[in-house]
């Protein structure tokens, strides 16, 4: 998506300001639990608002929208899902996107831009506590990480590889894909303390669970060991500052190996910052929600990298919009 290619009738900047809307009544149902209720029944309004404890006439108006949306059907004042909605919005189905709780969370943060392009920082308070907020985060991160792995893993040379750090790696998926690619590896997850507890439920059922184990910490300021023949920064260096990452980077190169890779997936901008399309609007979405996150170019990464010894270095693209900086350690 990119709007400089599109041409922009008021029609369609008044499209794109109420996008909104659509959102909102999406993330409404979510969060009030309407799909997984209809699930394989056909329902009045009446009786969704009685399950849900809303009003009746406002739970019907909310239906209806969801029918117009294409995501439930409507016969003889009745309401059931759609095949999408069944398949995708039904707690414990197997593709639920259970990371909408999340993109609820990002509703509220992104109210708050106004102020935060103002100011120059987050000003967002979450009203919900820090355990909440990091089971729907973690949950969202394994939602996509889960289906990137196995993209990640074939894209990586791991035939030689043994040992892994997979830092700030959350549900251990990217962990997991590598391993499922390379038996042999085993793979360390760094995470914070409150997040490892839900790394080890994720990892459980994993068929090489015993491949991997855990280091609690903060990656800007504990040491990681060494020993590593590759390091992964998956969707971390967007979290820090320039100079956090510069700092980052020179970690990751003292741990590896000789011949060991550090692997940055994120979003990699152009040098004028406004492709990828998703990357300019994340650059957004790190300024509501943290203090000094952003977006950084391909020059950005390769001089954090040039300036930890790496020399060589490659990009590649994924089919996902983020890409892959490589630095080997020579």
């Amino acid at each position: 998506m990119n709007m400089q290619n599109d041409l922009l009738t008021a029609s369609k900047i008044r499209e794109l300001a109420n996008g909104f809307q659509v959102s909102r009544i999406i993330l409404t149902a979510v969060e009030l639990g309407i799909f997984s209720l209809l699930d394989k029944h056909l329902v009045s309004s009446a009786e969704v608002a009685k399950q849900i404890g809303a009003d009746a006439r406002a739970t019907d108006r909310l239906l209806n929208a969801l029918v117009s949306l294409g995501l439930l059907n409507k016969v003889h004042e009745k309401f059931y899902n759609t095949d999408a909605a069944s398949s995708y919005l039904v707690k414990n189905k197997p593709e639920f996107m259970g990371g909408l709780f999340h993109t609820n969370e990002l509703w509220k943060s992104w109210g708050t831009l106004t102020n935060a392009v103002k100011v120059g920082t987050s000003v967002y308070e979450s009203e919900k506590s820090e355990g909440d907020w990091t089971e729907s985060f973690i949950a969202a991160m394994h939602y996509r990480a889960a289906k990137e792995a196995k993209i990640l893993a074939m894209m990586l040379n791991l035939n030689s590889a043994k040992k892994m750090l997979d830092i700030g790696g959350g549900s251990g998926a990217f962990s997991m894909g590598m391993i499922e690619n390379n038996p042999a590896l085993k793979a360390i997850v760094f995470d914070l303390p409150d997040v490892t507890p839900l790394t080890k439920k994720y990892v459980e059922s994993f068929s090489h669970k015993e491949n991997i184990s855990y280091v609690e910490g903060n990656y800007l300021t504990d040491e990681f060991g060494d020993g590593y023949d590759l390091v992964l920064l998956s969707a971390i260096v967007h979290i820090n500052s320039y100079e956090q990452n510069k700092i980052l980077i020179s970690k990751c190169y003292n741990s590896l190996n000789i011949g060991g890779q550090i692997v940055i997936k994120d979003w990699v901008m152009s040098d004028a910052r406004i492709e990828p399309f998703g990357g300019a609007l994340f650059a957004l979405n790190m300024l509501v929600g943290t203090e000094c996150g952003d977006t950084y170019t391909e020059k950005e990464m390769r001089e954090w990298l040039s300036n930890a010894g790496i020399t060589k270095v490659e990009k590649k693209n994924t089919s996902y919009g983020w890409s892959l900086i490589i630095g080997t350690k020579n």
